[in-house]
């Protein structure tokens, strides 16, 4: 084979990467536009009305999943099956992003933290990353972190709507999540960072749990006082 014979080769296969790319840019992009629109029916929690809509807001994210697990069953066939990290970069950060969406809906639906099988059947991919297109570990930990910040915001809101035992059991969710954390080996440098910004949101809803024993709101809310979930 001459040389130009093997640049010509090499050329083809450069097409045909790009190409895969593209497509699997399509996708990615569509799924970027769902979970936007997710997002945007969700941060309604954080407004006064919203707490009393918080079942019908998590309905219709559920609904929103349907075609999540549509779009992702197209960005599959855009490439072979035993290349999932090579094109990974692609897809995390809205997958991540979908982690975080998933974890926030059943969090105001139980107030409990979701598992990486759980994320992975809502969003119809695999947990095992031996079956293919799956949630990665690191993927499903950095939308868990994702889902700590938006409940120290919600702490503070909640206070605001006048719900003042939420930020009570958000602090004890929160404090069991920073818990389990510390008993994780980081390696990964922006899970790591990400990780360090727990500390922040931890200490964001302490501040919120002693602004009301303060002004004795806490025992009101032990009482049974303020908004239900």
């Amino acid at each position: 084979m001459s040389v130009s014979e093997m640049f010509v080769a090499l050329q083809g296969a450069l097409t045909a990467d790009q190409d895969i790319r593209e497509e699997i840019r399509k996708v990615v992009q569509a799924l970027e536009q769902t979970a936007r629109e997710m997002l945007t029916l969700l941060q309604g929690v954080h407004q006064g009305p919203g707490f009393q809509d918080i079942p019908k807001k998590c309905q219709k994210a559920r609904e929103h999943f349907s075609t999540v697990k549509t779009q992702l069953e197209s960005l599959k066939t855009k490439f072979p099956a035993d290349q999932y990290y090579r094109f990974h970069e692609h897809w995390r950060f809205v997958l991540q992003r979908l982690v975080f969406l998933a974890a926030f809906v059943v969090y105001l639906e139980s107030e409990t933290l979701v598992t990486q099988e759980a994320v992975a059947e809502i969003l119809g991919i695999e947990a095992d990353r031996e079956r293919g297109f799956h949630l990665d570990i690191e993927d499903y930990l950095s939308g868990v972190l994702t889902l700590a910040s938006e409940l120290a915001r919600l702490a503070v809101n909640s206070v605001t709507a006048g719900d003042y035992s939420r930020p009570l059991r958000i602090s004890t969710f929160i404090n069991e999540l920073d818990s389990g954390f510390r008993l994780l080996n980081l390696k990964n440098d922006s899970l790591r960072k990400r990780y360090d910004g727990l500390k922040y949101d931890v200490k964001k809803i302490e501040e919120v749990v002693y602004d009301l024993s303060i002004r004795g709101l806490s025992k009101e809310a032990a009482g049974g006082a303020g908004v239900e979930k």
